[in-house]
């Protein structure tokens, strides 16, 4: 029996009609052995409301073939509960937990099946924060901290509880959830495609480009559009200028963490000349109206590709001699090296994805493993680092800050702007009863949008995965067996987004 539709994150969107309806043993059965490899990760999976109870659909990635797996079934009956696939494979964990919070189905031997956002649409509403079920270590030596959930500065609120031997962190448990945004159903209540833009922008505001982009091509797949080399040069350019931005802010946040107060100076002038360069671009320091689907409302000028070009160089050139004076200063490195090890294992085991994963030397790269657009035509080499720590994950973060002014450099030197960019299209026609899927390589890691269309082309359901999703457990585990003065810079090594998962 066949259990996958094949495809890839370049490919049109799929008629639900050529996905497979498998039996949920079958499939158990297949990727409790599959999943073993390394090479396969799950990319989304989640859980539509029809008139026979509820359809599961699972999208997988295989990151040696670059193709896309996608499957879905319908169980019978599930009131005593679906073979956990968390049990065996723990990247299930945040998916299987969130169709138990918004469905009740139950999991059976899921190891952690807690509520993962507390929902406002969760199916148990007596289920809330104040009765969150932390877990909890007995022992008269031990202690608990709680951090949150109002935040120091002004993010998004999470809840912290470490339980801690002294000043040593045994566990860490992060909650998430306090402000039910509902970004999926407005995804879906109004199917205006400008205001579907703006909302994508705001997911997570520090990956407007990033989630925008994703939108836009979940759209251009329903529409049956392509678009133009053109138009995926300028959309490289300003994902790669996010990139370069969040990771100049980290390294400064990083330095600030342990007083280098020199480097965090450095480091967010640098950060101002990117972000400023993106608003004499489109108009807004943090890229947002730059992305729209099917064309754009600030194609590139020769003016402006002369200013980004210079601007960048600028910013390279210094960040570098940023980058090899921390290389130097053995006071950063003996903070930095050894803490907050999260082995490549690990972060197998739990799905990690991103900077955060490469830094441990696992290669979760969509510009490389499943490329689209620009990157579709050009061989991006992932950086990879093992040692596994936070300063693998600062290491990261810097040679990825040049290699993108590198590549915004190549693109815009033989990039001659002809004018051939059109104008958004917010009202083309989309393919009905289909699923349409977008992955995009943000400078956190993978994003991954999924739309699903009824009988008249309208949007009917929308999932949301942002990075961070993956990775905050890689956080916890990172902080184990660490001193509890130690978690500021495991927290800023990850920058998790708060909002990217609170949807």
């Amino acid at each position: 029996m066949k259990l996958y539709h094949i495809t890839n994150n370049r490919a049109t969107a799929v008629a639900i009609k050529d996905i497979p309806v498998v039996e949920y043993v079958d499939l158990y059965n297949d990727l409790k052995e599959r999943m073993s490899d390394v090479r396969y990760h799950v990319g989304h999976y989640f859980a539509v409301e029809i008139e026979e109870g509820l359809k599961f659909y699972m999208i997988l990635l295989d990151d040696e073939t670059s193709e896309v797996l996608v499957t879905s079934f319908i169980p019978d009956y599930y009131a005593e509960g679906l073979a956990s696939l968390t049990a065996v494979h723990p990247q299930f964990h945040p998916f299987e937990r969130e169709i138990n919070e918004l469905y009740g189905v139950p999991f059976d031997s899921h190891p952690w099946l807690k509520p993962l956002r507390f929902s406002h649409d969760r199916r148990d509403k007596s289920s809330t924060m104040d009765s969150y079920p932390f877990y909890s270590i007995e022992g008269e030596e031990l202690h608990e901290v709680n951090v949150g959930p109002i935040h120091a500065g002004i993010i998004e609120p999470g809840a912290f509880r470490f339980i801690c031997d002294g000043e040593q962190v045994l566990h860490l448990e992060i909650a998430l959830g306090y402000q039910h945004r509902g970004v999926e159903g407005e995804m879906v209540r109004n199917q205006n495609r400008l205001r579907q833009t703006l909302i994508a922008e705001s997911i997570a505001g520090d990956t407007a480009v990033g989630h925008a982009t994703a939108y836009a091509e979940v759209v251009e797949k329903l529409a049956g559009k392509q678009a133009s080399e053109a138009l995926n040069i300028e959309r490289m350019v300003a994902i790669e200028l996010e990139r370069i931005a969040m990771h100049l802010a980290d390294t400064g946040a990083l330095a600030t963490d342990i007083g280098f107060q020199l480097y965090q100076v450095a480091c967010e002038a640098l950060r101002t000349v990117t972000i400023n360069t993106s608003q004499a671009w489109c108009g807004n320091r943090f890229g947002k109206s730059v992305i729209r689907p099917c064309g754009s409302n600030h194609p590139l000028t020769a003016e402006k590709i002369a200013m980004i070009r210079k601007n960048i160089a600028d910013v390279r050139r210094r960040y570098n001699e940023v980058r090899e004076d921390i290389l130097e200063a053995q006071s950063l490195l003996a903070r930095f090296d050894q803490c907050g090890l999260v082995p490549k294992s690990e972060m197998v085991r739990i799905g990690g994805v991103g900077q955060a994963a490469r830094a441990s030397g696992l290669l979760r790269d969509l510009r490389a493993t499943h490329p689209w657009g620009y990157y579709a035509n050009v061989k991006h080499n992932p950086i990879l680092k093992h040692e596994c720590d936070v300063m693998s994950r600062l290491a990261t973060r810097m040679d990825e800050v040049l290699q993108s002014a590198d590549y915004i450099e190549q693109a815009l030197a033989k990039y001659t702007p002809d004018g051939a960019i059109p104008a958004p299209d917010y009202e083309a026609p989309l393919a009905a009863e289909a699923l349409s899927f977008s992955l995009v390589e943000g400078w956190r890691g993978e994003i991954c949008h999924v739309a699903l269309t009824d009988a008249e082309g309208n949007i009917a359901k929308y999932k949301i995965k942002d990075p961070s999703v993956h990775n905050w457990l890689g956080l916890a585990i990172a902080v184990r067996s660490e001193g509890i003065s130690d978690f500021p810079i495991n927290n800023k090594s990850f920058n998790l987004s708060y909002c990217g998962h609170d949807l």
